[in-house]
């Protein structure tokens, strides 16, 4: 599942073509894509056209388009949002018209024309895990800005309003997160997977920022010293960083950009799916120790037993 890095990808590219476009035409070629929109199709529908979107914008894994009614909509305000999920295998796509509709297009939104710009942005979904609803925008809880954006305001999509702020933020409160963090009394990895604790970050960069860290991802969150947690911040936050710049994670042809190219952060993982290799810090440093693969919550932990060891009050 997309985590953070592609998602932020997604939404620098969405940034770059839609902002200040009109929706001039919306066709829902699969309803299960919208189920999330309860009042149904034609509703869906009729919320979007003729709306502009203003800007793109990103808390931890969602996303989300402010739109305002009127092609000029000037200073105004706006009240509501498409909500995006990509889900396991969603994609949001720039195409010209011309372009044949993929085989798993379900969404497809008609802008107004730009010079040089793709003129459709298709939502296309394999797994259809995903999906696309219009939601209200409702002020942010710090009065701070809802998320990543190019003109940030204090809204955020209310379906995202539970979560925590993500490392990249800019208003993103260590104090508070350590204070929480401290307050959880469970494993670390569990801990670093709430997103009401701290946002965006899934199983390969909770694996990658431990790893970068050298914390064990069963270390109790009760007995982490600030300085650790600094650590682990730091860890979490260039890592990310890191796989920004590489255009995200992909390990298949399911998570691609706006204009359909993969990433390649695989190539520099350090932990996560490595089991049975050797450990790069550890070989580095002459010691023989290879990347070891753990059950957790019905997913894998990667770690080296040597640089990262497992804490004899280690909690799941």
């Amino acid at each position: 599942m997309p985590e953070l890095p592609e998602v932020e990808v997604v939404r620098r590219g969405l940034a770059t073509w839609v902002r200040g476009r009109t929706i001039e035409a919306a066709d829902v070629l699969d309803a299960r894509s919208i189920r999330r929109h309860a009042a149904g199709p034609a509703d869906f529908v009729g919320n979007l056209e003729g709306a502009t979107v203003t800007d793109v914008v990103r808390r931890g894994k969602f996303l989300w388009l402010p739109l305002v009614d009127g092609e000029t909509p000037g200073g105004s305000r706006p009240e509501v949002a498409l909500m995006a999920h990509l889900g396991m295998s969603g994609q949001l796509l720039m195409q010209d018209a011309g372009v044949p509709d993929e085989k798993h297009l379900k969404v497809r939104l008609r802008l107004s024309a730009v010079a040089g710009m793709p003129g459709q942005l298709r939502f296309v979904d394999q797994r259809i895990f995903g999906g696309l609803f219009v939601t209200d925008l409702v002020p942010t809880d710090d009065g701070g800005p809802g998320g990543q954006a190019e003109s940030p305001l204090p809204l955020i999509a209310a379906e995202a309003a539970h979560i925590a702020r993500d490392p990249l933020d800019p208003h993103f409160s260590f104090d508070l997160f350590y204070r929480r963090l401290r307050g959880r009394k469970t494993g670390l990895k569990r801990a670093l997977l709430d997103q009401g604790l701290v946002s965006g970050i899934g199983n390969i960069y909770a694996d990658e920022a431990l790893w970068r860290a050298r914390l064990h991802y069963a270390r109790p969150t009760d007995t982490l010293r600030r300085a650790d947690a600094e650590r682990l911040v730091a860890a979490a936050r260039d890592v990310m960083t890191d796989a920004l710049a590489a255009g995200g994670t992909s390990f298949d042809s399911l998570y691609v950009n706006v204009n359909g190219a993969s990433g390649y952060f695989d190539r520099s993982l350090n932990a996560y799916g490595r089991t049975g290799e050797p450990c790069h810090r550890c070989a580095a440093a002459g010691i023989n120790a290879t990347i070891r693969r753990e059950q957790f919550m019905n997913r894998s932990s990667h770690t080296c037993p040597v640089c990262q060891p497992r804490p004899r009050n280690g909690r799941w």
